[in-house]
């Protein structure tokens, strides 16, 4: 049974950056699914993809994994397909130490406690950034998009899902409205909400979709294509010939 997020439940005199610390790992299952809406079925649908996209004889990349839950599940989608080797990588060792033990059942699942920007990539088929090139400065993420294409073999798939800008303040205004009405279903407090927001500020910084396409497109992907939206949140496919 999952703990319940009650990190920002208290009032704080001073609101420090957001972090991926053991805090934030104790509740992290909690915390996600109620702040991303529709992540579930998000996890879900990679499985879906993954089954579509994987290759034999290749790696599968998930990267900023946190607990792993994509990485599961494209495990679970490469099941049948042989020598697909999955791989995690995150820079929180308190999130990998907890993700190694929710698979420790799955031998083709490897967990490596680094940063995404340093890590070579190759052979891969594919390559997951779920909720997590929006945490990199933005001087970096043309880059390494530009990695994963170069990594990806003929066919290969990258998934990136992503919390985005409208490029109207007046779409953007009601998305941030709704997206408050939904963690209030989900049982946060306004004060938990506008504390989290205060700590994501200046660590989650968030484009616009223009962005994104333009950013795949110049690293070579031939088609990208919008496959899923909930509010703010969107997930791209980018596909490589």
């Amino acid at each position: 049974m999952r703990k319940t997020d009650t990190v920002f439940q208290d009032p704080l005199e001073e609101i420090a950056d957001f972090n991926f610390d053991a805090a934030v790992v104790d509740v992290f299952e909690d915390m996600v699914n109620r702040s991303v809406p529709g992540y579930g079925l998000l996890i879900a649908l990679t499985r879906t993809v993954t089954r579509q996209f994987a290759q034999k004889n290749t790696s599968l990349y998930d990267l900023g994994c946190s607990l792993g839950a994509c990485a599961l599940s494209m495990h679970e989608g490469s099941i049948s397909i042989p020598n697909c080797n999955i791989v995690g990588i995150d820079t929180s060792e308190d999130m990998l130490n907890r993700a190694r033990e929710l698979s420790k059942d799955f031998d083709r699942v490897e967990f490596i406690c680094d940063d995404i920007r340093n890590v070579h990539l190759r052979n891969a088929s594919v390559v997951v950034l779920n909720l997590t090139l929006q945490f990199l400065p933005k001087k970096d993420r043309d880059q390494l998009i530009k990695k994963v294409f170069d990594s990806l073999v003929p066919g290969g798939v990258l998934i990136v899902s992503e919390k985005t800008l409208s490029s109207s303040d007046t779409h953007q205004e009601l998305l941030a409205k709704l997206y408050h009405g939904f963690k209030s279903d989900q049982g946060y407090s306004d004060l938990e909400i506008s504390q989290k927001r205060d700590a994501l500020e200046a660590v989650l910084i968030p484009e616009t979709m223009d962005h994104h396409l333009a950013r795949l497109r110049t690293a070579g992907f031939d088609q990208v294509l919008p496959w899923y939206q909930a509010f703010s949140f969107v997930s791209l496919l980018a596909t490589k010939k």
